[in-house]
């Protein structure tokens, strides 16, 4: 009997970490098209803590799933010049480490995991409403505007990963999402909307080495309002929604599909005129499969004027 029993805990452990670090990627990231002058730099640290139940189909005999998870990352970006148009590159480098613990019938495991979990890029441009300005000219801007922008983010099969493990931070594939964002100013206020959808390339070395998981499209919807009390003090209520993502192992029954919704909020608090500290809060607020986590995160920020 303790092989089955071993068998559905390692599942549950890997589902509870690949759903924990997935719910990573569903940033709530207000401003994220927000204008700035071409030749910004910046460089920041953050550090996350997730907390919570994960949720699994009810004819799987899995109760009490519970998880913390602790995040550090280092982040560095560049504003540049696109055709006359603004565009801004990031790229974030993550650490990972946390424990697991869950019923499987009768029977309570546990287990930690800790190292690199997958590198995150994105490349956004600003089609509508910020074009590309030198910091003199950016001063001079007369007011706001409406802003449209695109943007494509990306994860590398960079984390750690062993196909003789089920457990890995590293999900051992890419994964692409291509997105659109509208910020809206109103007087003091900014309403941002984005749309995007998660595509995944299989993993094709999944546990033992012999097998290869797919994952269907995810689609994320996003939306944020935020207040500005003065330059660089700002806070936003934030949203999300994410659905679909079934999962399928080689030629097996595919997973329910997600449907999940997350609301937050974030506290942006300048130090110096180049240092700035941001504290965000989410938690998971409806969900029929997957993680149902309280996060909180802060992360500080160096922001420097290079050659546009």
């Amino acid at each position: 009997m303790f092989a089955p029993v071993h068998t559905a805990l390692l599942l549950l452990t890997w589902t509870l970490l690949t759903s924990a670090l997935a719910a990573a990627a569903q940033d709530l990231e207000p401003r994220a098209y927000s204008a700035s002058p071409v030749g910004t730099n910046f460089i920041g640290i953050g550090f996350g803590r997730s907390s919570g139940e994960v949720a699994f189909d009810p004819t799987l005999p899995i109760t009490n799933a519970n998880a913390t998870l602790y995040s550090p990352a280092l982040g560095v970006g560049r504003t540049f010049g696109v055709l006359g148009k603004q565009a801004l590159f990031t790229s974030t480098l993550p650490y990972a480490w946390g424990n697991i613990s869950g019923d499987v019938g009768d029977q309570q495991g546990r287990i930690s995991r800790s190292g690199l979990a997958d590198v995150k890029t994105r490349l956004s441009i600003n089609l509508r409403g910020s074009p590309a300005m030198t910091p003199a000219e950016f001063a001079r801007r007369p007011h706001r505007r409406l802003i449209l922008g695109t943007s494509l983010t990306m994860t590398s099969p960079s984390g750690q990963y062993d196909n003789t493990k089920l457990i890995n931070l590293g999900t051992n594939r890419w994964s692409f999402k291509p997105e659109v964002g509208i910020s809206y100013p109103l007087k003091k206020l900014d309403l941002d909307l984005y749309a995007g959808i998660w595509f995944f390339t299989p993993n094709k070395s999944f546990y033992t080495g012999h097998s290869s998981r797919s994952q269907d499209s995810l689609t994320a919807i996003q939306a944020h309002a935020s207040y500005t009390f003065r330059r660089s003090l700002w806070a936003a209520i934030d949203a999300t929604w994410y659905g679909g993502g079934a999962s399928v192992v080689n030629d097996g029954v595919p997973s329910e599909r997600q449907a999940n919704t997350r609301l937050g909020a974030t506290l942006a608090l300048p130090i110096t005129r180049r240092q700035s500290f941001k504290l965000s809060y989410s938690s998971g607020v409806t969900g029929n499969i997957g993680s149902k986590f309280n996060t909180i995160a802060g992360g500080w920020q160096y922001v420097w004027f290079g050659r546009p």
